[in-house]
């Protein structure tokens, strides 16, 4: 695994955005020094092909633990330990039996091509940067390595997951998320590979979902306020839940198609860390974790890092360093229940004469399979909102 610093294509900008992605370039942050773009084709990561199939031999493996982590906190009703809504376990514990369909999900890796991969959660219900991962690298690919490879199979594999799913799903399939720029265009994308699939689609977003409460059933916004059946929600389940309209998606769920399911909410929960530690102690792709005890207000020891169970976008996490050094960030989640994670090793790379970049891996998962790979990195160990997406290739 090495980083490589590169003199970006001639008029990157159009080339990104004619392929889709059009919030290529936040607007500068002046506290922000030697900020980077969202989409950063001035550096790339290059692989051996061994240490891509180790990657995605990991993200395999990883998968299988994940769905026996879930398993024991269902057979152990060990919800409480995740603050899962004792109204919403009858419908994951009847969606894990029935298998609905369950469509994509992102493993966030720590390593840097030295020893073991590490996980250091699953995004399994709302991940995104999936366009830049299975299109735009992909491009930028053709256009700079020609001859080399890449780890992505992602936009076949997903054409592939909804032909297989046309028969059990109701048409159309609604596409719904927020109205935040990187949700419409992940929602965008996979609404688009539904299409290529041959389905029939609609999108919205979620405040526009309507209850018509004579009929029992959530609707969309034409005049005669069809019936939704199906639909893809880019929308935490935890969310969902304490929306107005929960009763009503409970008591309905089993007439619908979610995508994602709702068990989901037992992987995207960062309480499944500790469960998976539990059953797999000193597991080589595992970090230590465990569940805070005590008053949530005790900083972690040194070498730990502090989660909420609930956090996106590297909001509210509190690295305490060896050395005792505390970096800390901000953000919407509250404390309530919260898991302390073991360090994981330094992976960090020289940039010039800027501080280093500490790269954070995204191992896709499309239909139970490991499938490709996109990478974010930042000039600190927390990834955030507007940390850097970064192309690779192998050879």
């Amino acid at each position: 695994m090495q980083r490589h610093t590169l003199t970006p294509r001639p008029h990157w900008q159009q080339t990104v955005e004619q392929q889709g992605l059009t919030f290529h370039t936040p607007e500068a942050d002046p506290s922000v020094p030697n900020a980077r773009p969202y989409w950063d084709e001035s550096t790339c990561y290059e692989f051996t092909a061994a240490e891509v199939d180790r990657l995605e031999a990991a993200g395999n493996e990883l998968q299988e633990m994940c769905l026996a982590a879930a398993q024991n906190v269902i057979d152990n009703q060990r919800y409480d330990e995740l603050e899962i809504p004792a109204e919403a376990v009858p419908m994951i514990e009847w969606a894990w039996n029935e298998e609905p369909p369950a469509l994509y999900g992102r493993f966030d890796i720590l390593w840097n091509g030295q020893g073991a991969p590490k996980l250091l959660e699953y995004n399994a219900d709302t991940p995104t940067s999936l366009l830049e991962a299975a299109v735009i690298q992909w491009y930028w690919l053709k256009d700079v390595y020609p001859q080399a490879d890449q780890f992505n199979s992602l936009h076949e594999k997903l054409i592939a997951k909804w032909k297989d799913l046309d028969s059990y799903l109701a048409k159309p399939v609604y596409f719904a998320s927020t109205d935040y720029p990187e949700d419409l265009l992940t929602v965008a994308y996979l609404r688009d590979t539904a299409e290529q699939a041959g389905l029939p689609t609609s999108q919205l977003l979620m405040e526009e979902i309507g209850w018509n409460d004579p009929r029992q059933c959530f609707v969309d916004l034409a005049p005669e306020e069809n019936q939704i059946e199906t639909i893809f929600k880019l929308y935490p389940w935890e969310t969902m839940l304490e929306e107005a309209f929960a009763a009503q998606g409970l008591r309905t769920y089993k007439d619908m198609r979610w995508i994602e399911p709702i068990w989901k909410m037992l992987l995207s929960n960062k309480g499944i860390l500790p469960v998976l530690w539990e059953l797999y102690p000193n597991h080589e792709l595992l970090l230590e974790a465990h569940f805070v005890t005590g008053s949530s207000n005790w900083q972690p020891a040194p070498g730990w890092v502090r989660k909420p169970l609930h956090s996106r976008e590297g909001s509210n996490i509190v690295i305490t360093s060896l050395e005792g050094k505390q970096i800390s960030t901000d953000g919407p989640y509250d404390n309530r229940l919260q898991i302390d994670q073991r360090l994981g090793p330094a992976t960090v790379f020289p940039d010039g004469p800027n501080p280093g970049r500490w790269p954070v891996l995204g191992l896709w998962m499309i239909d139970q399979e490991c499938c490709g790979m996109g990478i974010r990195e930042d000039a600190g160990p927390i990834t955030g909102n507007l940390s850097s997406f970064v192309p690779h290739f192998f050879r």
